[in-house]
């Protein structure tokens, strides 16, 4: 898409102000970034889930800052035309400040990023207010965050009671006013991410979040069954089923394979008859 114009955060903030949903997919290499952004998505993340459906990490925890900055770079010269924003990976910015900046530094010089993604919030703001200020769109992250996944007990729904509605909202609010553009709400029951939704100004992207949210994201191998075994998720919808797919045409391959009938005449290159006779005249002369 040559003639698509990318977002940026001022016109995603007038997106939620006159009701205009984004719609985001995660990409981590070329050719699913240039798919997605012919498909016409708004908004590409290079998501740390890449460790769980491209690394084969049972967890995002041991993604590194190198393992974002290939993917990252990958991806932005696949999409060009698209808002692309990177995960800052576990425990890249909790530390100091200034090791949370060379961090970011590398996601958007060498990646090539547009903005960076971080999970948290209260105890990460001060970080967050540090990278806007030093210029770099941030995308926030609360209700099931990942990287803390042995915190917080497992992949549990966030919001089911009214102090941890709380919690969410006071986070929510506390990232908007850090300088957030926007925030990832994950596995939030939906009348709490509704009500965040309603009480700040940035927009909300859902996933798990049910119907209300700003925005929407998926991973790009859970909308399109790309995975072996595929786990269902009851908030995914398949919008494709690449998989099965993918193991039948190779299945057909290693097939036709072991019975020779690929290739066939049609995938063959022919020789004139001079190029034939070289070849066994001095294949004979050899043999003499």
């Amino acid at each position: 898409m040559a003639d698509k114009q990318p977002l940026n955060i001022v016109k995603m903030k007038k997106m939620k102000a006159e009701g205009v949903p984004l719609s985001m997919l995660t990409a981590y290499d070329y050719p699913s970034a240039r798919l997605a952004e012919e498909a016409g998505i708004d908004l590409i993340l290079v998501g740390d889930s890449l460790g769980n459906v491209v690394l084969g990490y049972d967890t995002t925890l041991p993604v590194t800052i190198d393992d974002m900055v290939y993917h990252t770079r990958s991806v932005t010269r696949g999409a060009q035309h698209t808002f692309i924003i990177a995960d800052m990976p576990f425990m890249t910015y909790h530390g100091s400040i200034d090791e949370s900046l060379r961090g970011v530094r590398r996601l958007m010089q060498e990646g090539r990023a547009q903005a960076v993604k971080m999970e948290g919030g209260l105890g990460i703001c001060a970080t967050v207010a540090a990278v806007v200020a030093a210029g770099v769109p941030v995308l926030g992250h609360i209700g099931l965050t990942p990287q803390s996944v042995n915190m917080i007990g497992g992949y549990r729904i966030q919001g089911k009671d009214a102090k941890d509605a709380q919690r969410l909202m006071d986070e929510a609010k506390a990232l908007e006013a850090a300088g957030a553009f926007g925030i990832v709400l994950e596995l939030v029951t939906e009348e709490v991410a509704e009500a965040i939704s309603k009480a700040i100004s940035i927009p909300t992207i859902g996933i798990g979040a049910g119907r209300y949210c700003d925005g929407q994201v998926l991973v790009y191998h859970d909308l399109l069954r790309y995975a072996s075994p595929y786990r269902e998720k009851r908030f995914v919808k398949t919008y494709a089923d690449i998989g099965n797919q993918i193991r039948e045409g190779i299945s057909q391959y290693v097939r036709e394979v072991k019975e020779r009938s690929f290739p066939d005449e049609s995938h063959v290159f022919t020789a004139d008859e001079s190029v034939l006779e070289s070849l066994y005249g001095a294949a004979e002369k050899g043999a003499k």
